[in-house]
């Protein structure tokens, strides 16, 4: 089957169909985002190319005339028909390079996604990742949501309403300037002493700051914070600086440590500061696929990897 001479284009059959609902060129124009003189060139084209007049154009606009509404008519379901080839192309072309979606919080990104991406690539060379990073309670929404299939979250609590699984409990430390009178204090910090402490808090939704408020109400309501700040960085930064004491995941800081530039403060042996990281997902669609592979890696790689524990005072 050969089509025949002056068969029409979908993309013309499809700015007569705009001009048809809108009722100008103009605001068809703008649908398609080209200019409307280059509308008007294109709509006369087809009508030499049909040898009909499709549009009566007026001062107020632009209106079909009977050949054009048949036209369009006929056109739609050729138009439907292309849409449907397209998104067939478009389904090949995803398993013929498989793509995987995923979004994690600010400090999995950072510090635990880059290891468990490298053992999935060497699994499957041939997918392509794409990573969101947001805090828990925007990775929570993404997948609650469906818009992306798998999410990773940390915090004291799965989730509510979503499949989980635990992959690694997180420990957090309490860290000052060396300025700072707890950086030399020998007596530990009791919870209601962190508690009516102002601190350098994490964002609003951020799962290192759902989980130690959590820790922390038990023991009194958490005096107001002395600063709120979006990311680890500026945490660490203004801690240094001196201005108050803050809570942050021992990955986070574990160089600082190391350097001296920030002190780890001793506490009470009542109050334990971790939280879990998990992956989570709709509990209607569980991780399969790639998806699962990096669930299963992630799962495995943090099983066996040693545990990071305090160091000792000098």
């Amino acid at each position: 089957m050969s089509l025949p001479p002056g068969t029409p284009d979908l993309e013309v059959l499809d700015l007569l169909v705009s001009v048809a609902e809108l009722g100008s060129l103009g605001a068809a124009a703008r649908r398609h985002g080209i200019s409307q003189p280059a509308v008007g060139m294109r709509i006369s084209a087809l009508e030499r190319r049909l040898r009909l007049r499709l549009i009566d154009r007026g001062p107020t606009g632009s209106a079909l005339t009977d050949a054009g509404a048949a036209v369009v008519e006929l056109g739609r379901p050729v138009l439907a028909a292309g849409l449907a080839l397209m998104d067939g192309v478009a389904n090949l072309h995803r398993e013929l390079s498989p793509q995987l979606h995923v979004i994690a919080s600010k400090t999995i990104a950072d510090h635990r996604i880059p290891q468990w991406l490298a053992a999935l690539r060497k699994l499957r060379p041939e997918l392509a990742v794409e990573l969101d990073v947001a805090n828990s309670q925007q990775v929570t929404t993404a997948v609650r949501d469906r818009e992306v299939a798998l999410g990773f979250v940390e915090g004291p609590q799965a989730p509510a309403g979503l499949g989980s699984r635990v992959l690694v409990a997180d420990e957090l430390v309490v860290v000052v300037a060396p300025t700072h009178p707890w950086a030399t204090r020998a007596r530990p910090v009791s919870p209601r002493e962190l508690a009516d402490t102002p601190l350098v808090w994490r964002e609003k939704g951020s799962g290192t700051r759902d989980t130690v408020w959590a820790a922390l109400h038990i023991h009194g309501t958490p005096a107001r914070p002395a600063a709120e700040l979006g990311s680890a960085a500026a945490i660490l930064a203004t801690t240094r600086s001196g201005l108050a004491p803050a809570v942050v995941s021992r990955l986070i800081v574990a160089h600082e440590l190391r350097a001296g530039t920030l002190h780890e403060v001793d506490l009470a042996d009542s109050l334990v500061l971790t939280r879990k990281f998990r992956a989570i997902w709709h509990r209607s669609t569980p991780p399969s696929g790639p998806a699962g592979d990096l669930v299963d890696l992630a799962a495995r790689i943090e099983a066996a990897r040693p545990t990071v524990r305090r160091s000792p005072r000098d």
